[in-house]
């Protein structure tokens, strides 16, 4: 194989490959002798079919393999010399596809953008703050009010007194569209707290004011996205009669509570509480520290970037951006979404990052063992409850969709590996500190 470079400009590179017809023709030979001891034809013993009959019979399907094979071996052979490392998957065309004929040379174009020399970095030289926030009294006692609250019974109003939001009301209903009853437009002793927003907007509104004992309509209009599609948008009058009427009565928080909660006692459930939010404290945290390891790391390391890379990034950051600001479409049937300069800026400090990150870790024989893997597919079955199998075999089956669960292990492995080298300064803070180092990140 004859290789001509073809381009080299800064990331980009260019060859071209030969393959001489001989060859060729010889590598098309190879593989029909290799293959005629296992060859049976009919009116030949195995093993005895003459090659010219082979040729005529195997030689256009094995002439594809033998151009496939030659071109993927010396493209591998290039990159093992030169030692480029594709950004992306090396574009093949073959110059003379169109007119090529057998008897002729087989000529390949090859590019592809090189990934860049990642300059060494000290990390000694970087300077982190490890804020910690001890978990006050006084959120503890409002994490144990929270918890009496979703607690809550409810307990008989005096007889004739009125609903109030938050009340509790007990229920018999049958809703009808156009005068006629629907499905699932029925219940009794149906219990609802006014104020929920459990039930269709302007439900519950009608219902406060209401007593024991009282029947009455209410009239309501269902959204336009409501779920079952023979509903939407239309006008709904629901015959009422009101059963009771309940005001709500908190847990206490004592013993008993801690208990509903799988606590031996009140103190255990303390300590609980305690460790939960010091872990939500310890999370945030972290993530403020690593906010300010990723910028540090951008301004002390500059290199070019391989231009794909940087394109399907803006791409992917507009195309994700797109949707949050437009939640109401849930398929991509829509025009193409151009990146702007804000997208192509921050897709470029991504793949920036993203390439030392995975070259520090490299370095350092940093990987994803399989039981972290193993947590990664579990955790994220968990959003697919039902489908779990479905999910596992989908996992199983996708290198790309492993790679996703897979990358954010391995970048929080490498960020770790990188705070333990840099100078860390731990610094206790508030609870509203942490609050707002944690919204400073959304504004950067």
């Amino acid at each position: 194989m004859q290789v001509k470079e073809t381009q080299n400009d800064g990331l980009k590179r260019g060859y071209q490959f030969t393959l001489p017809a001989a060859d060729l023709a010889a590598a098309v030979d190879a593989k029909l002798k290799e293959a005629q001891p296992e060859v049976e034809m009919k009116g030949f013993r195995k093993g005895k079919v003459p090659m010219a009959m082979l040729k005529k019979q195997f030689g256009q399907r094995i002439l594809g393999e033998a151009m496939q094979d030659s071109i993927d071996t010396a493209l591998r052979d290039h990159l093992e010399t030169s030692g480029d490392r594709p950004a992306t998957q090396p574009k093949v065309e073959m110059e003379n596809g169109e007119t090529w004929k057998e008897g002729d040379d087989v000529v390949v174009n090859v590019s592809y953008e090189t990934l860049p020399a990642i300059p060494e970095v000290d990390l000694t030289s970087l300077s982190l703050e490890k804020l910690t926030v001890p978990a006050e009294e006084a959120a503890v006692t409002e994490a144990l009010q929270n918890l009496a609250k979703s607690s809550q019974s409810f307990e008989d109003r005096r007889k004739g007194s009125k609903a109030k939001d938050d009340d509790q009301v007990v229920i018999d209903f049958k809703g009808f569209v156009d005068g006629e009853a629907f499905e699932g437009g029925e219940a009794e002793d149906y219990p609802l707290v006014l104020g929920s927003n459990s039930f269709i907007p302007g439900f519950e509104d009608q219902l406060v004011g209401a007593k024991a004992d009282d029947e009455l309509k209410v009239e309501v209009k269902f959204p336009e996205e409501y779920g079952a599609p023979h509903l939407a948008g239309k006008d709904a009058t629901f015959e009422c009669k009101v059963k009771a009427v309940k005001a709500p009565k908190e847990a206490e928080i004592d013993d008993e509570l801690a208990k509903k909660f799988g606590a031996e006692d009140l103190e255990a459930l303390k300590k609980q509480i305690t460790e939960r939010l010091e872990a939500e404290y310890a999370g945030a945290a972290r993530a403020v520290m690593k906010r300010s390891l990723l910028d540090q790391l951008d301004q002390k390391v500059k290199f070019d970037l391989p231009a794909s890379l940087v394109e399907a990034e803006a791409s992917q950051i507009a195309h994700q951006l797109w949707h949050e600001e437009n939640p109401e479409v849930h398929d991509h049937n829509h025009g193409s979404i151009e990146p702007t300069e804000e997208h192509k800026s921050l897709a470029e400090r991504r793949v920036r990052l993203g390439l030392l990150l995975a070259e520090i870790g490299q370095k350092a024989e940093v990987t994803v063992t399989d039981q972290e893997m193993t947590q990664a597919v579990l955790r994220a079955a968990r959003q697919y409850p039902g489908q779990e199998r479905q999910f596992f075999e989908f996992i199983q089956q996708n290198q790309a969709a492993q790679q996703q669960l897979r990358a954010p292990i391995f970048e929080d492995k490498v960020v770790d590996l990188i705070a333990e080298q840099a100078k860390v300064e731990e610094k206790t803070v508030t609870k509203e500190e942490l609050e707002k180092a944690v919204e400073a990140l959304d504004e950067l």
